[in-house]
């Protein structure tokens, strides 16, 4: 596993744009849609966040961002890890269920295509459940839409540096 750095920070800075536009070109080669219109750094409320994750040369290797959707849900968006960084998904992801915990959401959800198995695999191992589609994602067969209820945190007063 990478030896990684784990930071709260703005989604429009250029390590994390540099990522999401990493996952863009993924996301489009793969689904025939980057994914862009569903994410807006610009839209990000007080209790959403972004993180992003740097490996031991300071080099940003990962991001993830989770945004509010509904009281107590975060819907998590822009999750992306460099390719040949192993663990590092399985690391932002627990810090976002971590982070998110802290500041009160009780269950994340989330959307990606059926045909990005990787993913599908990734957040079945990781806890997440097939849940019915929701928002804009109702009638698009194309998707696949996870959940996962968070338990209830043990020690709040832990926060990521931003």
């Amino acid at each position: 596993m990478n030896t990684i750095t784990l930071a709260l920070t703005d989604p429009t800075d250029a390590a994390s744009l540099q990522l999401q536009d990493a996952l863009s070109d993924y996301l489009q080669t793969l689904t025939g849609s980057s994914g862009r219109a569903s994410f807006d750094a610009r839209t990000l409320g007080p209790r959403d966040f972004f993180l992003l994750a740097r490996d031991a040369g300071n080099q940003p290797v990962g991001c993830v961002a989770l945004r509010e959707i509904a009281s107590g849900i975060g819907e998590i968006k822009r999750m992306y890890a460099r390719p040949g960084t192993q663990g590092v998904g399985a690391q932002l992801l627990r810090a976002l269920e971590d982070e998110a915990q802290v500041r009160g959401f009780k269950q994340l959800w989330l959307e990606t295509r059926k045909i990005n198995q990787r993913a599908v695999d990734f957040y079945l191992r990781n806890g997440y459940q097939i849940r019915e589609n929701y928002g804009r994602y109702v009638g698009k067969p194309e998707a696949i839409c996870f959940g996962k209820t968070l338990p209830t945190p043990v020690f709040s007063g832990r926060a990521l540096t931003e």
